[in-house]
């Protein structure tokens, strides 16, 4: 049994645009602690219990939209680019890629040799239909935004794929790593959206939604030194205690999303072991800044300040997090405006901006359930306790599991909802609260932010860019209408039978790649 703690680091040194070659595919096991640095073994089941899933969920790249499914394509497709456990973005299907001097036009070499598990070649006309998938005016894809600066995606020859931008964008190998950007297979120009058939390490052989996936080892998998199980399982347990039980009866080697409340009592279970990485994963209460009363920016304040951060961290997070700033970017990413001032509960300074919106008293209803992060109801609770030290009063309104992602979130005008890292800050800023972002849950609307982040893209300045990204995060802080009182540590727990090597931080846990990278004791 061991608990250790890895940081995340950036995904690409914004110095090296002109040519950036694909790195190797090794994660390195310096510094990891004995029982996660066995020599891989093939063989065995690895089987997963995690808080997410749906029964609407679906393989649709434009809908890949809960941990559930980012771990199920991850498994069973490849993207060009995929972030390493360090945080770079290194090649994936795509060998190699470089751009330009303005990151205007990049140039991706397709991986060769690469097969779908049904024996069919990859191909470059492949890759273009995916990425075009989520492009155009008929697009129904939530990524869309990510690639609205693409304006041309050709092949050339039949081992490049040319993405021609309308801006330069320093960060697109990052965006292409995110989970809608998997390559499926194409025919006249398009993809077959409920293909389950990809490149990945497992073949999918049985998929309900909301209940479980599960796989086979790809055996012609062309990365080494991934794909380890002969068989896997995800399966969507969304009560914690639930969780917590499959892991102790051996139900399942490893468990996301654990009830942090239980960490004493499974450190000492000699066959568990807990793991715990910094990352990018945070907690909101997420409020349409376009619905009474929150249209006014002041009861928006009145509510952010109405918040005791510390005592939630203490309370739900058992202490396995960070003080949250009301803006999205954590220590995971260099932008993290460092110098913006902590906001803290301050009841007083919510009482003002209710004044300043002529009320003495507000009353509001605040959906939550376990399935937007575990505790997120205790968490409602506590947000409705401290806030009527201020005159709020917040009716916790308990939803149920089953279906909290299509009939809570972006549906209530006031809701918890949890975000994981992306790879890169300027695709959490793009796909989260960009006007026209389709997940932009608070109907946020800025104009000065929305510049911003057009100019962050062609900033190829580091301290400019940063400067850039610094003034967006006070925007979101001082107008936003998100609350984001915490950053989670990411924890989990699996069988000491189970191992994996350095455990990536950017994405949620290890990038959402365990699937493939780790390995379990046949």
């Amino acid at each position: 049994m061991s608990e250790f703690q890895t940081d995340g680091s950036w995904l690409i040194n914004r110095r090296s645009v002109v040519k950036l070659g694909a790195a190797s595919l090794a994660a390195s096991m310096v510094g990891l602690p004995k029982s996660a640095r066995a020599e891989p073994e093939k063989g065995g089941h690895l089987r997963f219990g995690l808080p997410h899933g749906s029964s609407a969920d679906s393989l649709d790249p434009g809908k890949i939209d809960n941990g559930f499914l980012f771990a199920l394509v991850y498994a069973v497709f490849n993207n060009l680019v995929e972030i390493d456990p360090d945080g770079k973005a290194i090649g994936e299907l795509a060998e190699s890629f470089e751009s330009d001097a303005t990151a205007k036009i990049w140039t991706f070499k397709i991986r060769p040799g690469v097969e779908f598990h049904d024996g069919k070649p990859l191909s470059v006309e492949d890759v273009v239909a995916s990425i075009n998938f989520h492009r155009g005016p008929n697009t129904s894809s939530a990524m869309a935004p990510l690639l609205a600066d693409v304006a041309d995606v050709k092949a050339d020859g039949s081992d490049k794929v040319v993405m021609t931008l309308s801006s330069g964008n320093v960060e697109l190998p990052g965006v292409l790593a995110s989970q809608g950007f998997f390559i499926k297979q194409a025919k006249d120009g398009k993809i077959d959206v409920a293909s389950t058939v990809g490149t990945g390490a497992y073949k999918l052989e049985k998929f309900e939604p909301g209940v479980m996936a599960t796989g086979v080892r790809n055996e012609r998998y062309w990365k080494q030194g991934r794909g380890h199980a002969d068989r896997m399982t995800l399966q969507t347990i969304l009560d914690a205690a639930a969780r917590t039980n499959a892991l102790q009866t051996g139900e399942v080697d490893v468990i996301d999303g654990v009830d942090l409340k239980t960490i004493g009592l499974l450190k000492r279970n000699q066959k568990i072991r807990i793991d715990r990485v910094k990352g990018n994963l945070h907690y909101t209460f997420a409020m349409f800044t376009d619905a009474a009363p929150f249209k006014d920016n002041n009861v928006r304040m009145a509510l952010k300040f109405g918040v005791d951060r510390q005592q939630l961290i203490d309370n739900v997070l058992s202490g396995y997090g960070s003080l949250g700033n009301d803006h999205p970017i954590g220590e995971a990413y260099p932008e993290k405006a460092a110098s913006l001032e902590q906001r803290n509960y301050d009841p007083d300074k919510s009482k003002w901006h209710l004044k300043q919106a002529g009320l003495n008293q507000l009353d509001v209803s605040l959906s939550a359930a376990d399935a937007a992060f575990t505790g997120a109801v205790d968490a409602a609770t506590l947000y409705s306790e401290s806030a009527k030290k201020a005159g709020i009063n917040i009716n916790v309104i308990r939803e149920p599991n089953d279906g909290y992602w299509s009939n809570v979130w972006m549906v209530k005008p006031f809701s918890a909802v949890f975000w994981g890292g992306l790879a890169t800050a300027g695709a959490q800023l793009e796909l989260a609260y960009a006007a026209s972002a389709a997940w932009n849950d608070t109907h946020w609307k800025n104009g000065k932010f929305n510049q911003l982040l057009s100019a962050s893209k062609t900033e190829l300045d580091t301290a400019k860019r940063v400067n850039l990204f610094s003034e967006m995060q006070q925007l979101i802080r001082d107008d936003g209408g998100a609350v984001v009182p915490m950053f989670a540590d990411l924890v989990l727990a699996s069988s000491t039978k189970v191992n994996h090597g350095k455990l990536g931080s950017l994405i949620g846990i290890d990038n959402y790649r365990f699937v493939e990278r780790w390995w379990v004791e046949p």
